[in-house]
C-alpha cells in the first residue's frame, strides 16, 4: 500500500497537525480510487481502524466524503466534487477570456485583469501587464479587499442587498489601504448605487496611491455574473480623455466576453 508521504522536494510544515494531515491524505487517495474501505484508509495511513473511522466520519460530516452503507465503502462527496468543479470552471473562464483580455490590454495600453469575487475579497484570475515602463504589476491569485477595487465594487454592486450586508456589518469600519478608501458601509452602498446606474465601476487611488482602475462585470449565458474585466494604470497617465476612452473599452470588452460565453453555451448546449 502507498504511504501517502510527501512529494520529493516538499518541506514538512514547522508545526504539523497529524490529524489534519491524515484527513488531507485520505482526500488525496481519491485521486487514485473511486471508492475506499475502512481497512484501505487504515492501511494507507498506518493507523488503527478506530482512528481511520473517526477521520472518515468527520469528512462525511463536512460532505467531503459519502458513505455507501450497502457496500461499506466511502466515495467522494459533494463538497470535494464542488471544489474540483470550481477549479475547472476557473480554468475554463481564463481560457475563454484570454483573447478578450489580450485585446483589452492592447487597445488600452494598460494592464488588463480578469477577476472574481470570493466573499469580501476580489481574486485576480488572470492578467496581462502593460508594456509601458510605468505600469501596474500584478499576478494571478492576488487578492484584495473588494470594496477598494474597481473590479470588487463592480461585482459587489450586483449582489442581493441581504448578501451584501451580510459581508459588511453596518458598524464595522472597513480596512483602508489609502486615505481615499471607502471606510463605511453606508458610503459603499451609495457608491454601488451609482455603479448600478452607469454600468461600470472605478477606483481612484482607493487600493493603492497613484493607481486608477475601471471595471465592468461579465455574465454567462444564463445572465449570471461570473467575473469582472478591468484596466489599471497610473493616475499620472490616465487623464479625463483617456479615462473616458478606457471606460468604453472596458464596457465593450465585458460585453464581448459575455457574448463569448453565450456563443459557447449555444455550441455545447
Amino acid at each position: 500500500m502507498p504511504t501517502g508521504g510527501n512529494a520529493a522536494g516538499r518541506t514538512e510544515p514547522t508545526y504539523p497537525i497529524t490529524s489534519v494531515g491524515n484527513a488531507l491524505r485520505l482526500l488525496l487517495l481519491f485521486r487514485e480510487r473511486k471508492a475506499i474501505r475502512l481497512s484501505d484508509a487504515s492501511d494507507y495511513l498506518g493507523v488503527a481502524n478506530s482512528t481511520a473511522h473517526r477521520l472518515l466520519a468527520m469528512l462525511v460530516h463536512h460532505e467531503f466524503v459519502e458513505q455507501n452503507a450497502t457496500q461499506r465503502t466511502y466515495v467522494a462527496g459533494p463538497a470535494l466534487v464542488e471544489i474540483g468543479l470550481a477549479a475547472v470552471r476557473g480554468m475554463d473562464l481564463r481560457t475563454s477570456a484570454r483573447p478578450v483580455l489580450e485585446e483589452l490590454a492592447a487597445h488600452s495600453g494598460e494592464t488588463a485583469l480578469l477577476s472574481r469575487l470570493e466573499g469580501d475579497t476580489v481574486v485576480c484570475l488572470d492578467s496581462i501587464e502593460s508594456k509601458k515602463a510605468l505600469r501596474v504589476a500584478t499576478q494571478a491569485q492576488l487578492t484584495l479587499p473588494a470594496h477598494c477595487t474597481a473590479s470588487g465594487k463592480a461585482l459587489l454592486a450586483v449582489l442581493p442587498r441581504e448578501e451584501f450586508r451580510g459581508l459588511y456589518p453596518a458598524r464595522v469600519r472597513l480596512p483602508g489601504p489609502t486615505v481615499k478608501t471607502i471606510r463605511h458601509r453606508a458610503a459603499l452602498e451609495r457608491a454601488l448605487d451609482e455603479i448600478r446606474e452607469r454600468g461600470y465601476a472605478t477606483s481612484e487611488e482607493e487600493s493603492e496611491e497613484g493607481l486608477t482602475s475601471i471595471a465592468a462585470v461579465v455574465r454567462d449565458a444564463r445572465g449570471r455574473v461570473v467575473a469582472a474585466l478591468s484596466v489599471s494604470g497610473p493616475v499620472s497617465r490616465i487623464d479625463a480623455r483617456r479615462r473616458a476612452r478606457h471606460i468604453d473599452e472596458v464596457v465593450e470588452a465585458a460585453q464581448r466576453l459575455t457574448q463569448v460565453f453565450i456563443d459557447e453555451s449555444s455550441v455545447t448546449g
